[in-house]
């Protein structure tokens, strides 16, 4: 996600600051603009906040005609009673990493369809709450389901523990379970089964079988050349999801690399691969050399994240198959755009 930068004062701006933290102007997010916004100036005429800004804490702003929630929080269909301050500060954490997902999905191009408008084919979020019954993250024909205790840190470390995975969190999952949904849009709806099953193999196998073999035996020795998780090797369904996840992932942190005006080199010359593009500038190239930039932005961040004493910040392995199915996605996601 790149800084914005505020009218007034020139200080650092992020898509969740509701006031500049060096000016105390207030702020709001404008979407079509992709752009914060100062509202007691001249830029903010004409816009108003989001409904959701007392409650939620959005700090989105949109055209009177267009209210009163925003883009972000339209999506959101189900969420539950108010009574429970825990479910409440669940909540707010969780729609700040779905309009994160949104200014991305937005920025490379990808159709968000509401599903108001389109019941058949339009996306929508039920976010819950364990306080009434189970809640199974998961995506089932444009609805989206998080369960809000991912939001809290030591209920989504328990989990990760117990799974066994390298990585967990809310950003993630929106990520992956949108993978599912851009499914339907680029690959069911456009009759791409033939290119998909080429590379991630055949989605008519039984899920159900699939998952209880998975949770019965773990991953196949050797995942790693392959698949780029080892969730990824439960289903074509999963291995699709998991590398849409990480294409969204490698994207956004160069995205961020890139505005900062990052750049980096190796050890000795031959390893130096320059200034880090920011995510505009990828779709003019194909996914090898994003992937390169990658390989070695991801091995500074972990070299720091280890500095501090933390877990890697990319603990995964781009190995040439995994990049074959990240180019993919990227070629599919060109052609949206």
């Amino acid at each position: 996600m790149r800084p914005y930068e505020c009218s007034r004062c020139g200080g650092l701006l992020d898509i969740g600051d509701g006031v500049c933290p060096r000016c105390a102007a207030p702020l709001g997010f404008a979407l079509p603009l992709d752009d914060v916004l100062v509202l007691d100036g001249p830029d903010g005429d004409g816009w108003v906040r989001c409904a959701e800004h007392p409650s939620l804490g959005c700090t989105w702003v949109i055209r009177p005609d267009d209210g009163p929630r925003c883009e972000s929080c339209r999506l959101t269909r189900t969420v539950p009673g108010d009574d429970d301050p825990r479910d409440h500060a669940h909540l707010v954490v969780i729609e700040q990493a779905k309009r994160r997902l949104v200014v991305q999905l937005r920025r490379i191009g990808l159709p968000i369809v509401d599903r108001a408008a389109d019941p058949e084919a339009g996306l929508a979020f039920d976010l819950l709450s364990t306080r009434f019954e189970p809640v199974t993250i998961g995506h089932a024909d444009g609805v989206i389901t998080i369960d809000l205790a991912e939001s809290d840190d030591a209920h989504r470390e328990m989990l990760r523990a117990q799974l066994d995975e390298p990585y967990r969190t809310v950003l993630g999952h929106l990520r992956h379970e949108v993978g599912h949904y851009f499914w339907g849009v680029l690959i069911a709806r456009a009759g791409r089964h033939e290119g998909f099953r080429a590379l991630f193999g055949d989605e008519r196998a039984s899920y159900q079988d699939a998952l209880d073999r998975h949770y019965a035996v773990g991953a196949p020795v050797g995942w790693q050349e392959r698949w780029v998780s080892a969730y990824a090797t439960m289903h074509p369904w999963e291995d699709w999801a998991e590398t849409f996840a990480h294409y969204l992932h490698i994207r956004d942190t160069l995205d961020t690399a890139g505005a900062f005006g990052m750049s980096l080199a190796g050890p000795d010359e031959g390893t130096a691969v320059g200034a880090v593009a920011p995510s505009g500038d990828v779709d003019d190239e194909s996914f090898w050399s994003v992937a390169r930039d990658w390989t070695a932005l991801a091995t500074a961040l972990n070299a720091v994240n280890r500095s501090m004493g933390h877990a890697d910040l990319y603990p995964f392995a781009l190995t040439p198959p995994v990049i074959e199915k990240l180019a993919y996605v990227h070629d599919l996601v060109r052609g949206a755009t």
